[in-house]
């Protein structure tokens, strides 16, 4: 369970350590790269609050959705349309679906399986 936020502290801390300069032809790939990864660490977390965290399925589910996303936002490079952000409000939703369903595990009393 707390694998993915060390990784995910780890990964912060880092960045803020060595100044990277992402190139802005890249900066739609990193954006949905990082939204992408942070959906699968809330979800994993949402799992493993629910008891059914797999971590083979947080590893698959994170590369998946890294490289699908990462697809979009090639195609739609190709194509001269913003597909990228596709991507943006479907992890976004989902992000915030799962954050809400954390928060209410927490907060509200006989919500904890």
């Amino acid at each position: 369970m707390w694998l993915p936020f060390l990784g995910l502290l780890l990964g912060i801390i880092l960045g803020l350590v060595f100044s990277l300069t992402i190139p802005a032809q890249l900066a739609p790939y990193t954006a949905v790269a990082i939204l992408a990864a942070f959906d699968s660490v809330i979800g994993a977390w949402r799992a493993t609050l629910e008891g059914k965290y797999d971590n083979r399925i947080f590893l698959s589910g994170i590369t998946t959705n890294m490289v699908l996303a990462g697809f979009l936002t090639f195609l739609g490079d190709r194509l001269g349309v913003n597909l990228y952000l596709a991507a943006v409000v479907v992890f976004g939703a989902r992000l915030f679906n799962n954050l809400a369903i954390v928060r209410r595990h927490y907060l509200v009393p006989g919500s904890r399986g």
